[in-house]
């Protein structure tokens, strides 16, 4: 059976949750996650969604997601996807999860004459990052990717 890809739902939530810990574990960032099944309910299935995810599935199970958002190009003058998270099972890696997942998205893009579909690798992350390179993703040398967040975030918001 090949894979298939379906807009997640609302019964999603604590699946795709298991799937951002499992993820983190494998990027070894799983201290970080503090994400709950009702964070995912209200962000990708309230009134106003502020992303919205596929769920990849093999033989009729659930072995990956893709969560994204819409982010825009000033320079492009369109809307593009942004890739938050790609992740696929380790025992379905090779199934083509991953490429279908991103094929969706693809997909999007063209029909919906969206500018670009982009996404961040840690740069230790040589299987991801030589899959990327097979589906003719170019790298971004020259532009480093900066983060406000937590007191640095509520720092700069209070002042």
């Amino acid at each position: 059976m090949s894979v298939t890809v379906r807009v997640a739902s609302p019964a999603d939530a604590s699946l795709i949750a298991g799937f951002i810990r499992d993820l983190a574990e494998y990027e070894r960032l799983l201290h970080e996650v503090e994400v709950t099944a009702d964070d995912l309910r209200r962000d990708l299935f309230g009134e106003n969604p502020r992303c919205f995810c596929d769920i990849a599935e093999h033989e009729g199970q659930p072995v990956g997601f893709a969560l994204w958002f819409y982010n825009y190009s000033t320079f492009r003058g369109r809307a593009g996807i942004y890739l938050e998270d790609l992740f696929v099972k380790p025992e379905a890696r090779g199934v083509g999860a991953g490429k279908a997942l991103l094929r969706g998205l693809a997909q999007r893009c063209v029909e919906a004459d969206l500018g670009r579909l982009e996404w961040a690798v840690l740069d230790w992350n040589a299987p991801s990052i030589a899959f990327y390179d097979s589906l003719g993703a170019g790298r971004m040398d020259d532009w480093t990717v900066r983060r406000l967040s937590g007191e640095a975030l509520t720092r700069l918001a209070a002042s």
